[in-house]
């Protein structure tokens, strides 16, 4: 993919003083794992993922033209109703580093207000959601002020602009499966954007669920930005990224014929070994916690015993992902409320399900 697409050629902001663009859009979470980059935020092996509906990030941003453009990107960010200096500062990188492809931003001040439908530090992907969220908010300004912006190159616009902003983030603009990076069993899979396989999901999938046990709260040891790093010279890397691409293209068979079975054993193979990965870094670094691993041999017990269609995966943290039908959710949910919520911190959890993407909030 050529991404000089991105670059606008004609932007007519005459008559445009002040515009308001509010979108809300999901996190995801991965089935099959990216773990590694190579170049500027270019996988070092493609992930798929399902995209979530209750995990979101709404954002507005308020355009407001200057009397005089400075040449400066200029932008007030309200977190939660309060200005936060640690995203702000995430921010004007992420502004800096589009400016190519967003020249309109030094012609406007910004006013951001952004807010989360979960709590920090809860397992869930608050760097997707959030630079998902604001990369649709300038995309859709875009097509205010550019009227050659076309919807598809518009989505992949978003993609790519939320992928330099954190890489898992441009598998939330659609929906409900998303394939980020190479690979040649998926027609138009890229490296550069994140786009929707050409499959015919399974209807076992409908309303599939996703229940986020958390089971630490707290702030990461070792940030993602590190561990990906350290795949680089890693011992085993040669060996996971060939397992991921096969796994990549046994997930799509999976995901048209619905075998839940080979379903699971794929995700949790891949949420296992994303995290021997980590434990085989140098430095190595453990991200699992104690009731991590008890829950996951719970689930594992309680799916020998009763057959029900309960399977796990982890992100790059100590909490964990439930994925089940919504046919089985009743006796799964009793479960969980009967044993697995006593590994959860303050016995919380969320309940979540697949979801579409973005969109655009009234």
């Amino acid at each position: 993919m050529n991404t000089k697409i991105f670059i606008p050629r004609s932007i007519q902001t005459e008559g445009i003083e002040n515009h308001t663009e509010k979108w809300r859009s999901p996190s995801n979470i991965a089935l099959v794992k990216y773990w590694g980059k190579v170049g500027h935020q270019i996988p070092a092996n493609p992930s798929i993922s399902f995209t979530l509906k209750n995990s979101y990030t709404e954002t507005q941003i308020e355009f407001i033209k200057k009397d005089v453009s400075n040449g400066e990107i200029e932008f007030e960010l309200f977190f939660e109703g309060d200005k936060n200096e640690s995203f702000s500062k995430k921010v004007a990188l992420y502004f800096d580093n589009i400016k190519v492809y967003t020249p309109y931003t030094k012609e406007y001040k910004m006013i951001i207000h952004t807010t989360n439908s979960f709590p920090h530090s809860s397992g869930i992907a608050s760097s997707a959601s959030g630079f998902s969220a604001l990369s649709v908010c300038l995309v859709a300004f875009e097509k205010v002020i550019n009227s050659n912006l076309v919807e598809r190159v518009a989505n992949q616009k978003a993609s790519f602009l939320a992928r330099l902003g954190s890489g898992s983030a441009c598998r939330s603009i659609e929906g409900p499966v998303m394939i980020w990076g190479e690979h040649d069993n998926y027609r138009l899979s890229s490296n550069q954007v994140a786009v929707v396989p050409d499959l015919e999901l399974n209807p076992i999938f409908d309303n599939f669920q996703d229940t986020i046990l958390l089971v630490d709260k707290g702030v990461k040891s070792v940030s993602s930005t590190i561990g990906h790093g350290l795949m680089k010279n890693h011992p085993f890397a040669e060996q996971r990224f060939k397992q991921a691409n096969n796994h990549i293209a046994e997930m799509k068979t999976v995901l048209e014929n619905g075998d839940l079975k080979r379903f699971g054993e794929i995700l949790e193979s891949e949420a296992l070994t994303l995290h021997a990965m980590m434990m085989t870094s140098t430095p190595y670094y453990i991200l699992m916690k104690a009731n991590t691993v008890q829950a996951l041999e719970a689930v594992k017990e309680f799916r020998i015993k009763t057959g029900k269609n309960l399977f796990f995966t982890l992100d790059a943290g100590a909490n964990v992902h439930l994925l089940y039908p919504k046919s089985e959710a009743k006796e799964i949910l009793a479960f969980i409320e009967k044993e697995l919520v006593a590994y959860c911190e303050n016995q919380q959890y969320i309940c979540d399900e697949l979801g579409t993407g973005a969109k655009k909030v009234i």
